[in-house]
């Protein structure tokens, strides 16, 4: 009985430096990628920040000093607002080198190698190797991502006349909230598991971008949808809040919502007007809209989805280890 309590008291401590060894492993053998990283979230940052610091203030002089607003500006506002647009669409879909690098370089190449397989049947078991190759990315990449939407948001935010996209674009919808760090961890899954399933890196490498391509495209179609849409309709044209994302606009022919009625040509006198629209049939008007308050709704929904979508990959790729191990 005191041998087996003994035996129990120093296995169950050897689990803690056992674990962070295999983590110590997945970090020496991807150091070069870890560094890469730190280096575009750094590098990315520092852009934003000089960009919002030095170079917005800047354009914004150069405006006064034309005696402009910022509508009517002859100011070239290419020196903040491109830029920003660049880096968000940077920030957004860095999820598709998420997927290319888990199933290429992180799991790919080491299940067609065969150095996976040595490790389960010399130091640890599938299911913990598989357990270190997700933990220690997805701590990392999430981290990165943080930082990255985090600064972006500040930017993005701090001067909203110098910049070219809507909330809505699909660029800034993604860049400035937690979904960008759900597509970054769903990719990482999603490439894992490819990688299972495929057993080669480089097709692993190709599939993977694709499927979160697809899954992305498939959301961005369906994201309107995501929350319960404004609609209103009136006598006269429908005049939606600034910064409102339309999805559909148009006239009421006999009160029923028609797209294409050319009521835009009933111009003149009110009577002659008039005459115009009654002719065409038109009864009132309609639009579809979110307004900008829909962001969180939207955007909190779409993470949501994708997380999901990373659970059961994640799901998925321990059940493809455990039957290829048995």
């Amino acid at each position: 009985m005191t041998a087996l309590t003994d035996e129990r008291a120093v296995t169950a401590p050897s689990a803690a430096p056992r674990a962070w060894g295999t983590a110590r492993t997945v970090l020496r053998l991807h150091r070069t990628a870890l560094l890469l990283w730190v280096a575009v979230v750094a590098g990315l940052s520092g852009w934003l920040v000089w960009l919002t610091l030095v170079t917005a203030p800047a354009e914004r002089a150069a405006i006064d000093c034309a005696g402009e607003d910022f509508c009517d500006s002859t100011v070239p506002g290419l020196g903040f607002g491109t830029p920003v647009g660049w880096i968000g669409m940077l920030v957004a879909y860095a999820f598709l080198a998420v997927a290319a690098f888990a199933g290429g370089a992180l799991i790919g190449r080491e299940v067609e190698s065969g150095t996976a397989r040595l490790a389960w049947t010399q130091s640890v078991t599938p299911a913990r190797w598989l357990a270190a190759k997700l933990a220690v990315p997805a701590l990392v990449i999430a981290g990165g991502m943080t930082v990255l939407v985090l600064v972006f948001r500040w930017s993005w935010h701090s001067d909203p006349h110098l910049v070219f996209e809507e909330w809505s674009g699909a660029a800034p919808f993604l860049a400035r909230g937690p979904a960008t760090v759900a597509y970054a961890l769903c990719a990482l899954a999603v490439g894992a598991l490819t990688a299972l399933l495929l057993r080669r890196a480089l097709p692993a490498l190709g599939v993977s971008p694709a499927v979160m391509g697809l899954l992305n495209l498939a959301l961005t179609r369906l994201r309107p949808s995501l929350w319960p849409q404004v609609h209103r309709t009136s006598a006269t044209v429908v005049v939606t809040p600034e910064h409102a994302w339309v999805l559909d606009e148009g006239a009421l022919v006999h009160g029923r919502p028609r797209t294409g009625v050319p009521y835009w040509n009933c111009g003149g006198a009110p009577a002659a007007a008039r005459r115009c629209l009654d002719d065409l049939g038109v009864t009132g008007y309609y639009a579809s809209y979110h307004p900008q308050s829909h962001f969180w709704p939207l955007h909190l929904v779409e993470t949501a989805v994708v997380l999901a979508v990373a659970a059961l990959a994640t799901a998925a790729a321990f059940a493809v280890v455990r039957h290829r191990t048995r």
